[in-house]
């Protein structure tokens, strides 16, 4: 039987390129997203590779995140990957001049919305027989490396670096692996402002080299790849011009 994944953000961007990705290799899928509409959208570019069932879902509210989970559950009977991919950024603001409101939903959605859903993946997955399964979260190059003006983004990014690393210590016991993809520069409509001109660390505005996001989905079909004996424990994929090594 194919494997059965759930993807968060799966909606557009990285998500999206992760369902597009896993369909070709047959996977059955669990889209989940905020907008209905941009979820079918994703449905019918997989132009039936692979089967996928659409979740309209709100990562911040645990009810609507466990609802997800048991949609899931019913369709398919069990979840083998979750993509922990939602997340949200701020409007680039010096330390001083961050709104509160900003600040705010930057963590609910990048952190408490991922360590929601991790959680009720990391459940289903203890109690499924056979039980175990893997997690992949979406950090970011700003998980280790801020850029400027980003400090809710990049908060919330480090904070996942300690969300993979307890969730990989914890589901040993329950045959459950956990990884991390950062990713840099990739073209997406977040990511995408980059090739217009970015912020850099000596305060200059510079145009970023981008990559595909076809390549970021291949990224994460290889981590699932591997028997749940191994584990890609952190995997970074970027453009390859793009300042990052010996960024700042």
């Amino acid at each position: 039987m194919s494997r059965v994944a759930v993807i968060t953000g799966a909606g557009s961007g990285i998500g999206r390129a992760a369902a597009l990705s896993l369909g070709r290799r047959g996977y059955r899928l669990v889209l989940a997203g905020r907008r209905l509409a941009a979820l079918e959208e994703t449905v019918t570019l997989l132009d039936g590779r692979g089967t996928a069932l659409s979740c309209p879902t709100d990562v911040t509210d645990a009810a609507s995140v466990e609802a997800l989970f048991e949609s899931a559950v019913q369709r398919f009977g069990r979840v083998d990957l979750l993509f922990n991919n939602a997340g949200v950024s701020a409007p680039s603001a010096p330390i001083g001049e961050v709104a509160e409101g900003d600040w705010r939903n930057v963590i609910d959605v990048n952190l408490t919305g991922a360590f929601l859903v991790l959680q009720a993946a990391f459940r289903t997955m203890q109690r499924q027989t056979p039980r175990g399964g893997r997690i992949i979260n979406n950090g970011s190059i700003a998980a280790t490396t801020p850029r400027p003006n980003s400090v809710a983004y990049a908060c919330s990014k480090h904070a996942i670096l300690g969300l993979t690393k307890a969730t990989s210590l914890e589901g040993r016991e329950f045959d459950i692996a956990c990884g991390q993809i950062d990713i840099g520069n990739a073209a997406s409509t977040m990511g995408s402002s980059a090739a217009v001109g970015m912020l850099q660390a000596n305060g200059t505005i510079m145009p970023e080299p981008l990559m595909s996001l076809g390549h970021v989905g291949e990224a994460v079909a290889y981590m699932d790849s591997l028997p749940l004996e191994a584990n890609v424990q952190f995997l970074t994929v970027m453009a390859t011009k793009m300042p990052f090594v010996g960024r700042g």
